[in-house]
């Protein structure tokens, strides 16, 4: 592949809808996420990309990745956007280990009454976590938090689907 080839594949743009309509910004955003993984064989940049993406689209305080590590059984901080995070978590404590033990996405919208929630942010105020299941197993969860109370809905879980999807049918071909 030439430079102009190369050049071509790293100056992908997102186009972010002027949108007060959450489910109108899905619709607009979720071809663009899925456009940013089509062809990229390695994960991490994938996943890289795609919290960086949905950061650039919503305003939220901290977006990304928790991959499960099978040998610590445990989630390990990947991919994100945001501040400094909790490097490790572990089952039953937390949002993200709700998300990890049910295979469920978790709402909630106010942490502090989440039981075991694990603060990896005194700004956090909601929480969304999606699991990504493969092979009936849960892989990794997409972590968000807001900073608004109640900032999540059923939208957002319907909003992510189709990414999800698309990360979970190409999870095993990547590297």
């Amino acid at each position: 592949m030439g430079t102009w080839g190369i050049f071509a594949q790293m100056s992908k743009a997102l186009h972010i809808p002027d949108s007060q309509d959450r489910s109108a910004t899905y619709s607009s955003m979720v071809r663009q996420w899925c456009a940013l993984i089509d062809g990229e064989p390695n994960r991490m940049a994938n996943l890289a990309n795609v919290a960086s993406g949905i950061s650039m689209a919503f305003p939220w305080h901290w977006v990304g990745f928790y991959l499960v590590d099978e040998k610590r059984d445990e989630l390990v901080l990947g991919p994100f956007q945001g501040p400094v995070a909790c490097t490790r978590l572990f089952h039953g404590m937390g949002v993200c280990a709700s998300a990890w033990d049910s295979m469920q996405p978790v709402i909630v919208d106010d942490i502090e009454a989440f039981p075991g929630h694990v603060a990896c942010s005194a700004l956090t105020v909601s929480e969304l976590v999606l699991p990504l299941v493969v092979e009936q197993r849960v892989v990794a969860v997409l972590d968000i938090d807001s900073i608004v109370p109640a900032n999540f809905s059923h939208v957002d879980v319907e909003g992510f689907k189709p990414l999800l999807e698309a990360i979970q049918n190409a999870w095993m071909s990547w590297e």
